[in-house]
């Protein structure tokens, strides 16, 4: 069947290899028939087939072509993806997903899905761990680590196979979002998607407004310092601690900005595997980051330090051939109770780069530095 509410999906012609538009080609084959039928010219069906071969489409084109201007048609239906070569379960999907208002194309192979994640960009992906060339683990990391392709696009792998702990742990580390045993739950599904595409869709419209870095994904210093203020607003209510945290990898300030980029990507795909939800982190400049983090005091603000330290120290950069190792200096300044404290956030935040950069001037040995008031 064709899909409804107006989302176009693609069907492929397992003889020829090449796909097509689903809804023009039963048109164009059911013409056919009767055109067959009328002239008397043979088997039907194997006339209208042979009709049928003369109006295929090369793979991609059209279908791509009419999923794009469907979009255009109606900004609010989210694109996904779907990556499955079993035709019973992509169209299983589909005929969850498209009553429901999702616009779908379709991928067959992982190389396939990695060609159309990135030409079309879409809001969410649901990837079958067990395509015919590539594992879908395999595809999660290329595309995590891919530039093109956005962090904060969902990535929902499901699998006919084993769907175990191990395997969904080993999931998560590639960049997936969830990660699902067949048979699917349609409503558990749809809940999870719509909760998902709303997150992505907030980060866009942050993107939009200019409150977040784009090479990182953190907030910019716009983004971070609104996002400082409805933490301290919720810290001096509930009178907690909270903690400013400033860090720079070692020689950063010494690169380019296309490898302080590359810098920021890294730190921010770390951020993602290690930091905790409650934390708001941005971008100050090309090599600082901050870290605001409620609840946090002058000892838990060390543990975030040696926590971020420690796993940044990990990982490393290919840059000019070499692999850049982040090693990392932090300053940071943390109060016990917010509500008592006479700085705002955007002071902590101040005072804690403060403690950096004197840190930095001085080429000790500490890592590490807490601001201190002057007498």
């Amino acid at each position: 069947m064709a899909a409804k509410c107006g989302a176009v999906t693609s069907n492929r012609c397992r003889d020829s290899g090449q796909y097509y538009a689903k809804p023009l080609i039963d048109n164009l084959l059911a013409c056919a028939q009767l055109f067959a039928r009328l002239l008397h010219n043979g088997p039907s069906h194997d006339y209208a087939q042979a009709l049928l071969s003369a109006v295929l489409v090369p793979r991609c084109t059209l279908q791509m072509k009419e999923v794009m201007a469907e979009r255009d048609t109606n900004t609010q239906q989210p694109l996904v993806l779907v990556a499955n070569d079993q035709e019973w379960s992509a169209r299983s999907l589909e005929s969850i997903l498209a009553p429901n208002g999702y616009a779908v194309i379709r991928a067959y192979t992982g190389r396939q899905a990695l060609e159309r994640m990135r030409q079309a960009q879409p809001d969410l992906v649901i990837l079958d761990a067990q395509l015919p060339d590539m594992h879908g683990f395999d595809i999660c990391r290329a595309l995590r680590s891919d530039s093109r392709f956005g962090p904060t696009t969902p990535i929902i792998v499901t699998t006919s196979g084993p769907s175990g702990r191990a395997q969904r742990l080993e999931a998560y580390r590639a960049g997936a979002w969830e990660f699902l045993g067949q048979p699917l739950d349609g409503e558990s599904l749809l809940l999870r998607m719509r909760t998902f595409i709303q997150s992505k869709m907030e980060v866009d419209r942050l993107r939009e407004e200019c409150l977040v870095d784009d090479a990182s994904g953190f907030y910019n210093m716009r983004g971070l310092a609104r996002r400082a203020r409805e933490l301290g607003s919720e810290a001096q209510r509930r009178h907690q601690p909270l903690a400013c945290v400033v860090f720079t990898p070692d020689a950063a300030d010494q690169l380019d900005a296309e490898a302080q980029d590359r810098v920021a990507e890294r730190v921010g795909l770390v951020f993602r595997e290690s930091g905790r939800m409650s934390d708001a982190v941005g971008r100050l400049g090309a090599s600082e980051f901050a870290v605001i983090a409620p609840s946090t005091d002058a000892v838990g603000a060390m543990q975030l330090v040696e926590r971020i330290g420690s796993s940044l120290a990990a990982a490393s950069v290919p840059i000019g051939g070499e692999d850049l190792r982040l090693e990392t200096r932090a300053g940071f300044c943390a109060v016990g109770d917010f509500a008592a404290s006479d700085a705002d956030t955007v002071e902590l935040l101040l005072r804690a780069t403060t403690a950096l950069r004197e840190l930095r001037r001085d080429k000790g040995p500490e890592r590490v530095r807490e601001f201190a008031a002057a007498n």
